[in-house]
């Protein structure tokens, strides 16, 4: 099987396994990463989810020879975005699912064209140092259609996504900390480590109260501030009431000086 996940706890790490081909996404990983991630954020026991991609590389991209054997027409009625409802799953596998829990992408080797979507499609980002990412299909003349010209602007601002978008140049991991583009840099061999430690730690976190902040940052573009605030606070007024238990808790001795081991 190209997809498998391996489950600690309330942390699944998604694999996604095609080495030979770099985890370049052909049809079959695509259905298989949606239907992972789709049954991670349907399961009430899972948490933080870690997207990994074994054999040294994240995403190569989609796979070309795949997409040399169709006709354009074809390639388009497969992923056609309907003007309403919900849209049909992505070239590229999950980058159209709007989950309700975090996602970590776990860095190493290329993330290139649409690889670079999947990653910026994660609400986290640990590259290993000698990973890269880079709008590689400006070469061919593919453009980005999972979500790329809508996040990485979100993320890196619109003058340097512009930069990354119309020159296709390769981004190494420390330019890529530096611009936004990732959270944390690692050694090689150690992104799916940490992207593991991270997910561990927020599991731990009452999960309402981090689904409500995360979906509060993630529905504000586009509104005016007066809008934004406003959202906010209908999203999350509900989990202030369930706070007053943990304010409890640190009236009663934890948490003190910061500390985050002792909840």
């Amino acid at each position: 099987m190209a997809v498998r996940v391996e489950k600690d706890g309330a942390v699944w790490t998604v694999i996604h396994s095609r080495p030979k081909a770099r985890n370049a996404m052909d049809p079959e990983s695509a259905v298989a990463l949606y239907d992972a991630f789709t049954a991670f954020d349907a399961d009430d026991c899972a948490s933080v989810a870690v997207f990994w991609g074994e054999g040294g590389a994240f995403c190569a991209g989609w796979d070309l020879k795949h997409a040399s054997a169709l006709s354009g027409a074809e390639a388009l009625d497969l992923f056609d975005f309907p003007e309403e409802g919900e849209p049909p799953m992505a070239a590229m596998g999950p980058s159209r699912l709007e989950l309700s829990k975090p996602v970590i992408a776990a860095v190493a080797g290329p993330a290139v064209a649409g690889g670079m979507e999947l990653a910026i499609w994660a609400d986290m980002r640990v590259m290993e140092e000698t990973a890269f990412m880079g709008v590689y299909c400006r070469r061919w003349g593919i453009p980005l259609i999972d979500g790329g010209t809508v996040r990485l602007p979100r993320l890196v601002g619109e003058g340097r996504a512009i930069d990354l978008l119309l020159t296709g140049r390769r981004v190494d991991a420390a330019e890529a900390l530096t611009i936004g583009l990732c959270e944390y840099v690692v050694p090689q061999g150690k992104a799916r480590e940490k992207a593991e430690e991270v997910a561990r730690d927020i599991s731990r976190f009452p999960q309402s109260c981090v689904r409500a902040d995360r979906r509060s940052a993630r529905k504000h573009h586009g509104l005016s501030l007066r809008e934004a605030l406003r959202q906010e606070w209908w999203n999350s007024k509900a989990e202030v009431t369930r706070g007053i238990e943990g304010a409890a808790r640190f009236a009663g001795g934890k948490g003190r000086g910061g500390d985050f081991d002792d909840l």
